[in-house]
């Protein structure tokens, strides 16, 4: 087996649990105290891959693909809005899996989904490590990221081209050597198709980029109840070259979270955890294992 295939990459279980009539897919690794991961758009479990390795020797890991992410089902004509993800992962973690509690780690899309399940559940979640996403779900997104909304070139662009899932694997890394064939391949290997790139679009139509948008107020909602969440420990680890989440939305963290352990990566892109794995992993051992004052 060569050293860069996707098995190597991804050795792990897949687990599946019904949502109604549609799948969803999860990880679940290790034993030990529950360490849960949201990840983005256009990014699936396999972002996780290296810390999932790592750290399911001491923690029980659960990583889900989104609705319509991973390995998932893609269903063509499912409502793909913050508020169902939110929901899905609620799902699984209180009913599915009856987790009471563990630490959390969001990167992009993760992070809202992450926040929303906070905002219902605060005595669930203990630590929150956040990577290149926002705290803010109603911020001033890039407008660069706002013509892919656009409804003839968005589809042209994500649903024909390709254009998040292949283009991030070039774009949203920025460290030399990173992306090897066989990284690359898992990064797009659930988005081979026109049908299968739906929640890559989908998720890029949910940026609330007015007030008028559904998810804006979903966002509202969920930002009226994060008082409990201000207090959480947090750590943020940033990659400064990241094309959408630049440093307001870092600053939106700093502000919001005044205590939390921040940490920059000037040479780091938007997909922090593949640019900087080697880095992140002591320190987010490190956090994991620190005792609250």
């Amino acid at each position: 087996m060569s050293a860069t295939s996707f098995e190597e990459h991804y050795p792990f279980k897949s687990n599946f649990f019904n949502l109604d009539e549609h799948r969803l897919h999860y990880l679940d690794e290790g034993e030990g105290p529950v360490l849960v991961m949201l990840h983005g758009n256009p990014t699936w479990s396999f972002y996780y891959r290296n810390l999932v390795k790592y750290f399911s020797k001491t923690h029980r890991v659960i990583v889900p693909d989104h609705m319509g992410c991973g390995f998932s089902d893609k269903p063509q004509d499912y409502e793909y809005r913050l508020k169902n993800h939110v929901k899905n992962v609620s799902h699984l973690l209180n009913n599915h899996l009856k987790i009471e509690k563990f630490d959390l780690i969001v990167h992009d899309w993760g992070g809202p989904i992450g926040l929303g399940y906070c905002a219902d559940n605060p005595e669930k979640v203990g630590k929150i490590v956040a990577f290149n996403t926002t705290c803010n779900l109603c911020a001033d997104y890039p407008k660069r990221i706002k013509l892919c909304t656009m409804p003839l070139l968005g589809t042209f662009l994500i649903r024909g081209l390709n254009f998040f899932s292949l283009g991030g694997s070039y774009m949203a890394s920025t460290v030399a050597g990173r992306m090897d064939n066989g990284v690359r391949e898992g990064y797009v290997k659930p988005y081979n198709n026109w049908a299968n790139r739906i929640a890559n679009w989908a998720f890029v139509q949910d940026i609330p980029f007015s007030k008028s948008h559904p998810t804006y107020q979903t966002g509202q909602e969920i930002m009226a109840k994060l008082a409990p969440i201000y207090k959480k420990d947090v750590m943020v680890i940033w990659g400064k070259k990241d094309f959408c989440f630049d440093d307001v939305f870092l600053e939106d963290w700093k502000k919001n979270f005044p205590d939390a352990e921040v940490h920059e990566f000037a040479e780091s892109g938007h997909y922090v955890v593949e640019d900087a794995t080697e880095k992140i992993i002591p320190l987010v051992e490190k956090f994991l294992n620190k005792s609250l004052p």
